[in-house]
């Protein structure tokens, strides 16, 4: 702490140069003013009196500027009373305020330097109006006398002091509480905020891999549509129909669901599309049946009941599955879809005779990706096998568990 803040704490603005004023002048004429009434009294001695006193009491109005200083023109103004004049003046008065100041106001080790100085004058001053008029002998009463005022003069010093330092060390812990909650609520605005921004990119990671799997799946189930029935075409026209039916209504459901997601993400709860249910386990036939006829469909037991969420990954796990497929497999190759529904879990195998990839990431890109958080979201495992000339396998297991 530097000298300036420590000889000019903050805290005195209009207001409290008002009320300080106020209180210096008030005192200067409950305790000054009287002797210029007295008579008697040579014009010298009043002027001293008079000045003394004022010395005492104006700088007051400086207790809440500079404490510091208050308290060295206050004590100075009583060691010139206790030199001059034999008897206590009424503007001691001041002494307990400037104590009161200096404990309020001045920080740390250097507000006790007024118990130091207030002990000095409480033994200078009893001294100066008991014992030094008395002489050579000094009785035991005046002994007493001089005790019990020196004690009294140090009360008047040490009480408001105590007072002080009181009322300063509850400001200080009301700030320090006032501080702590400031902190703690920008701490919870940042919290929150990187929350919203978390929620929000999970949500655009959610959206794409919608996206993904919506528009993959559906372009790949019409390219081969496409192809199969421009290959029909001439042989067997009513299978071309069949094929232009089937991607005419992969088509309209592929634009449905972007038309739904892109709703969601304006806000516009009015877009005019039917909102139908989230895929789930009992879409998974027509979805293979849709597919291609190159992929056959194995189902174990019967579809437990899941959670929408464990649902549309199973769903959405065959669907990715099936458009690698389509996309990477070739025009001969076949696939194989199988679902058990074990008590406990679900477990999903995709197997194709396509040529295959050395590696696993080379076919499916942000799909395989997407899938596989799907199944760490639902605290399953997955295992993708893919060998040159054996074709592709996608092994996903699912524990029921996470439809709680």
């Amino acid at each position: 702490m530097d000298v300036r803040e420590l000889l000019f704490p903050p805290g005195a603005d209009r207001n409290d140069w008002v009320l300080d004023g106020a209180i210096a002048g008030g005192l200067a004429l409950l305790t000054v003013a009287p002797y210029t009434l007295s008579t008697g009294t040579s014009s010298m001695r009043m002027t001293s009196t008079v000045a003394l006193g004022l010395m005492m009491v104006l700088p007051l109005a400086l207790r809440r500027h500079s404490p510091l200083i208050t308290m060295v023109l206050s004590m100075l103004a009583g060691l010139f009373q206790v030199l001059f004049f034999p008897v206590p003046m009424a503007s001691l008065a001041a002494i307990p305020l400037v104590a009161y100041s200096v404990a309020r106001w001045v920080p740390g080790r250097a507000s006790r330097s007024v118990l130091v100085l207030g002990g000095i004058g409480a033994i200078l001053g009893p001294w100066r109006w008991v014992i030094a008029g008395a002489g050579a002998g000094i009785s035991f009463r005046m002994a007493v006398t001089f005790l019990v005022a020196a004690m009294i003069c140090f009360g008047l010093v040490i009480t408001p002091y105590a007072v002080g330092r009181r009322v300063r060390e509850s400001s200080e812990a009301a700030k320090t509480r006032i501080e702590a909650a400031e902190e703690r609520y920008h701490r919870l605005a940042a919290e929150a905020e990187q929350n919203a921004r978390l929620s929000e990119a999970r949500a655009r990671t959610e959206i794409a891999r919608e996206l993904h799997d919506i528009v993959a799946h559906s372009v790949s189930v019409m390219v081969v549509q496409a192809e199969g029935g421009r290959a029909l075409a001439s042989k067997r026209p009513e299978a071309a129909i069949e094929a232009l039916d089937t991607i005419a209504d992969q088509g309209r459901e592929a634009l449905g669901e972007m038309r739904r997601i892109v709703g969601v993400l304006r806000g516009n709860v009015d877009t005019g599309a039917d909102y139908a249910p989230a895929p789930s386990l009992d879409d998974i036939p027509e979805l293979v049946r849709r597919s291609s006829d190159r992929v056959s469909l194995e189902v174990v037991a019967e579809p437990p009941h899941v959670s929408q969420a464990l649902g549309v990954t199973v769903y959405r796990i065959v669907q990715e599955a099936i458009t690698n497929f389509l996309r990477h497999a070739g025009p001969t190759a076949q696939a194989s879809v199988r679902l058990d529904y074990s008590t406990n879990a679900i477990t999903v195998d995709i197997r194709d005779d396509g040529p295959g990839s050395p590696d696993t990431t080379a076919s499916g890109g942000n799909g395989l990706r997407g899938m596989a958080e799907r199944v760490r979201s639902m605290g399953g495992t997955l295992d993708i096998t893919s060998v040159p000339g054996d074709g592709f396998r996608i092994h996903a297991w699912l524990p029921l568990a996470s439809r709680a």
